[in-house]
């Protein structure tokens, strides 16, 4: 996480921005979001909120998440946090910061082991239900999507294949394993065809695992509250978010695809085709990730994930 602080002060007076007779009770770091410090913001009264912060260099982040929260939300999806107030830096805090609403409940990846098949079907229902609602905004072309879509594609294929091309190349810069990305050069260029099988982008969440949903016990069982993190969103193949679903939270839990499927609605005959391959470059992105970050805890692990996919 960015090195970004919020002093017990900064925080009283942010509070009073958005909830007036408010006073401060407690101050808590919360984990989430790469590009911003996040904390929640106990109040003795009303409901908590959400505070994340903004180093300089990713300023535009903030930017980004407020449209996609908006955008969720102008086509009645969710539930999200709603966004309270957006700052620029230079005012309360040296840099930017948004304040937004603090969904209920725990992320699902904490409650997962004490959930059985019958309860995991019954949430990636849901799941699916609320993938295929953010697969409902269109968007105007394929790409990396801030305010807008960054660099963009008129087609699936000139997107997806420059993708792979950038992976790949960081994949040598970082000095993964030659012959593997030969092997994954040659898998990719086989299956160029199926990623003509979008013909239209839609607005995909792009990070959407059970680490970003929350959820709440009730008297029928754990509930969905909601999801956060639009960070990563693109516009894109909606399969290729079912594949980083699939690929991050599911990974051959027959009881949570299933749900996924039955939630999320009928799919078209190659999706199974089409995610394997999405797996293969989320897989490829991930092991980019903790490489340029220095973490090799998972990069061998990430490797044998990126082989078996691409065999």
């Amino acid at each position: 996480m960015p090195n970004v602080e919020l002093p017990r002060r900064a925080a009283e007076a942010i509070l009073r921005r958005v909830a007036p007779s408010a006073t401060l009770a407690e101050l808590v770091v919360r984990t989430g979001g790469e590009l911003s410090g996040v904390w929640e913001l106990r109040a003795d009264r009303g409901e908590p909120v959400i505070v994340k912060v903004y180093p300089e260099l990713w300023r535009w982040g903030q930017d980004k998440e407020v449209h996609v929260y908006r955008t969720l939300a102008a086509h009645g999806v969710g539930p999200t946090p709603e966004v309270l107030l957006v700052e620029p830096p230079g005012g309360l805090l040296d840099h930017a910061f948004t304040v937004m609403t603090a969904l209920p409940g725990l992320p699902l990846s904490e409650v997962d082991p004490l959930l059985d098949a019958a309860a995991n079907r019954r949430l990636y229902r849901r799941l699916g239900e609320v993938l295929a609602a953010v697969h409902g905004i269109g968007q105007a072309a394929f790409g990396y999507l801030t305010t807008e879509v960054e660099e963009p594609e008129s087609t699936n294929t000139a997107y997806m294949t420059r993708q792979f091309d950038r992976k790949l190349a960081e994949f040598d810069d970082l000095g993964g394993d030659r012959a593997l990305r030969d092997t994954v050069e040659r898998h990719v260029a086989e299956r160029v065809p199926l990623f003509g099988g979008c013909a239209a982008p839609v607005l995909c969440h792009n990070d959407f695992h059970d680490g970003n949903v929350l959820v709440v016990e009730g008297a029928n069982g754990w509930e969905v509250t909601g999801f956060v993190d639009v960070e990563n969103a693109i516009a894109g193949d909606p399969l290729s978010d079912v594949a980083k679903t699939d690929y991050y939270s599911i990974r051959g839990d027959h009881a949570k695809l299933a749900g996924l499927l039955e939630g999320y609605g009928p799919l078209p005959d190659d999706w199974r085709d089409r995610v394997a391959l999405y797996a293969l470059h989320h897989a490829l992105e991930l092991w980019g990730f903790h490489a340029s970050s220095g973490d090799t805890r998972f990069l061998a692990d990430l490797a044998d994930d990126v082989r078996r996919l691409a065999r």
